[in-house]
């Protein structure tokens, strides 16, 4: 995975033609792989895996071998052993919760992962974002997600009976521990929802307590899934000519949240489900855009100046 390429996808109605010469040839990208994209400043994903795939994938490994050594179905050894410094132990083994976790590395053939800070849409970019999509039904997902800064597959699993805008909040299940947790929401996003039930349900959505939140615009009618809401957004984005993901979606509201002096931090990681405080800390510093925001001020406060 270091050293080979991803494989090139292949859209699903061209599977059946993938041995003959009838298969289309991918569209040429407009940018080369891995380079950042002039707007949005985030890199593309390049030819090759990343250091988190990577990453992700040696420990899927190395759990499986040991599972199996355990087991004794498997080799006598570790195809990916851990790290000679503690290969008798597993990581942050007796830690004290009065101390930060240590930077031990797991696997002998892990990928170190670089840090990068977390990303949000400036409000200028949102806004021609929101602008560019056409139903009712993704003006209020967007709305909902950068307001209660719920995951994406997170708000999919919301039931019409979970909307409660005399409240204003919106039951979700968490992704982690499954767990029901009620979300504040921003009123603009009732709203939405609002425009969005009355023309579904006159096109003839299924209506009731029971029934799921968000539906398909055509016939026939299906809850949306995360593909459907990704391809969705990627549409927007290929219209601006960006490649903001949902999960910039998630940044936008913990910045928002987060940089509010009037939100206490801990609040902040209830409405993320953060299980560590140091986590929603990430949000606190400046971001990209706010820190050449205030380069250009001090430049043009110089030159009025001069």
């Amino acid at each position: 995975m270091k050293i080979a390429n991803k494989p090139a996808p292949l859209h699903w109605r061209h599977r059946r033609d993938i041995k003959t010469e009838t298969a289309p040839k991918p569209a040429p990208e407009k940018l080369p792989p891995g380079a950042p994209n002039p707007i949005t400043g985030k890199s593309s994903p390049g030819l090759r895996y990343a250091p988190t795939t990577r990453a992700h994938c040696e420990t899927v490994l190395r759990v499986f071998y040991d599972f199996h050594l355990s087991e004794g179905t498997g080799p006598i050894l570790n195809p990916f052993p851990l790290d000679r410094s503690r290969r008798h132990g597993r990581a942050h083994a007796h830690h004290n919760p009065d101390e930060r976790f240590r930077h031990e590395r797991q696997g002998r053939y892990r990928p170190a992962i670089p840090k990068r800070a977390p990303r949000r849409i400036p409000d200028a970019m949102f806004n021609a974002l929101f602008a560019a999509l056409k139903h009712d039904r993704d003006r209020a997902l967007l709305a909902f997600w950068v307001s209660n800064g719920a995951r994406a597959e997170e708000l999919l699993t919301s039931r019409q009976r979970d909307a409660l805008p005399g409240q204003q909040v919106l039951g979700v299940v968490r992704k982690g521990s499954r767990a029901y947790q009620q979300l504040p929401c921003a009123a603009d996003a009732f709203v939405w929802l609002r425009l969005y039930q009355e023309s579904a349900w006159r096109a003839g959505v299924p209506r009731g307590q029971n029934e799921g939140l968000w539906w398909t615009l055509r016939r026939p009618w299906r809850p949306l899934n995360y593909p459907a809401a990704r391809a969705m957004f990627n549409r927007a984005n290929s219209l601006l000519g960006t490649n903001w993901t949902l999960h910039d979606l998630r940044h936008t509201a913990a910045y928002r949240l987060a940089r509010d002096p009037k939100m206490p931090l801990t609040d902040v990681q209830w409405v993320l489900g953060h299980a560590h405080l140091s986590t929603t800390q990430l949000y606190l510093p400046a971001d990209r855009d706010e820190v050449i925001e205030h380069v250009r001020a001090h430049h043009a406060r110089r030159a009025k100046s001069a």
